[in-house]
């Protein structure tokens, strides 16, 4: 964890709890909605739809922290993310209860009982989303938002990629169910010492009015009226569509079907944090110069080659095996690139009016719909025995894979971009939560004067 003291930063330090919030945070969703999860539902026999499900929650119930919003009036925007991310933590106390119990075979009661839980800790998770990073934008400082950002993304990454080196030592060095104990474990203490976190912070001013009845009015025009943004916009959900089944159905895969151990399929993972790492890395000094679009390209022949390499494993396998420490990396660079590229492009194509507006529905619209993707694949990749993956299918799956990555590379040929350097729209959380772009809709709630009524925009092109 980065060292934040008075002495070498005494402007940060005031804001320091909200910064381990960051931390303890990412301890609880790095399990709760990642990889340890996908392989405690193939523990238990879930199916590959069951499994989708349970995975595709989080990006479903994205409209949810719209509602959530109306509450803000009423309860603030502290009182509203502490009730959300207090929630949240004893919906795991399922999966830990599960994990004590230790079924022996698929019960069915489990697998549905994951279900629910899993719904419950993603509506809650999102109505705390509703409100935290509008909270935590609107206390920190303006000269000190871009320190704290890049921070609070330290702190997540660090977190994130520690967590995944704890479950993998567990699952080599102890039975399935008691590392995935000491795992819900460690997310449930994330859950409260966040919890923690955010209660020593002080409040904002509360919103005083709703503006919901503008923003039903506004998003279909946004998404439907002729223009760049609503071409991108739609690029965009067919990028999530294609890629947001991968990491779920890979780490099922090679679990239920390949045999391998859940602490190499653990180690993966990790490389795919590498890869998202090397990604920003190699575009983070080129951005600027050549724009955002080659690197959208980048990303979207990146995905193209791992839905090839992912078909040539699962058709030969063998010394194919090999592969896959690359297929994973890759995984990353891809949503590296496409991850902060978006972000850059999207700035450049936004409306002038309704800034605030247009990005929470490009994140509300692809967050959505990319979420039935997983759902919907899941079904169909369904075996004959009801728990692995059916072989052929697939196959399918990634033939579809490198289908919808070169029909993005030639969408992509008709995306125009501005010249010139943009403030990109670069917040610290989107990078590991993009859903949490829905919450810049809290910046509509307050109907503005009309000398006010380009605030929104002034806000958004502020963040760093």
């Amino acid at each position: 964890m980065p060292f934040i003291s008075k002495k070498n930063d005494p402007e940060l330090y005031a804001y320091r709890r909200g910064l381990h919030f960051a931390f303890f945070n990412a301890l609880n969703w790095q399990v709760a909605v990642g990889t340890p999860t996908v392989l405690f539902m193939e523990h238990l026999g879930a199916n590959p739809f069951e499994v989708g499900l349970v995975f595709a929650w989080t990006f479903l119930l994205t409209p949810a922290q719209v509602v959530a919003t109306t509450l803000l009036p009423r309860l603030g925007f502290k009182k509203l993310t502490l009730l959300g991310w207090g929630a949240r933590g004893w919906f795991l106390l399922v999966p830990l209860g599960l994990s004590l119990y230790a079924p022996e075979s698929r019960v069915g009661w489990s697998i549905y009982s994951m279900v629910t839980a899993m719904f419950f800790y993603s509506l809650s998770r999102a109505v705390g989303a509703a409100a935290i990073t509008s909270w935590l934008y609107g206390l920190v400082p303006a000269s000190i938002r871009g320190r704290y950002w890049s921070t609070d993304q330290m702190m997540g990454g660090i977190a994130a990629v520690g967590t995944l080196a704890v479950c993998a030592l567990l699952f080599a060095v102890l039975p399935p169910y008691w590392a995935f104990t000491i795992q819900y474990l460690i997310a449930i203490f994330g859950a409260w010492m966040a919890l923690r976190c955010l209660g020593s912070l002080p409040d904002v001013e509360r919103p005083k009015t709703m503006s919901l009845r503008y923003v039903a009015s506004k998003t279909p025009k946004l998404m439907f009226q002729p223009g760049a943004f609503r071409y991108y916009l739609w690029v965009a959900v067919l990028f999530f569509v294609v890629t947001t089944p991968i990491g779920p159905f890979t780490a099922f895969y090679l679990k239920s079907s390949v045999g391998l151990g859940a602490w190499q399929i653990m180690l993966f993972t990790m490389l795919q944090y590498l890869g998202v790492i090397a990604g920003n890395w190699f575009m983070r000094s080129r951005t600027d110069r050549v724009g955002a679009k080659p690197f959208l390209r980048l990303s979207f022949s990146t995905y193209a080659v791992i839905g090839a390499g992912w078909w040539c494993y699962l058709h030969a396998g063998g010394w194919m095996g090999a592969a896959l420490p690359v297929l994973y990396f890759l995984v990353g660079v891809g949503a590296g690139c496409f991850t902060t590229s978006n972000l850059n492009f999207l700035a450049k194509n936004l409306p002038e009016g309704d800034r605030a507006l247009a990005v929470a529905v490009h994140s509300a619209i692809t967050a959505f719909l990319g979420g039935f993707s997983p759902a919907l694949w899941g079904f169909y990749l369904r075996g004959s025995d009801g728990k692995s993956l059916d072989l052929a299918a697939f196959e399918i799956f990634f033939i579809c894979t490198v289908v919808g990555a070169v029909a993005l590379l030639l969408l992509s040929r008709r995306l125009t971009e501005k010249t010139g350097h943009v403030k990109p729209l670069l917040e610290g959380s989107w990078l590991l939560r993009p859903f949490r772009a829905m919450t810049y809709l809290i910046n509509l709630v307050e109907e503005p004067a009309p000398q006010d009524a380009k605030a929104p925009a002034r806000d958004v092109d502020e963040q760093r």
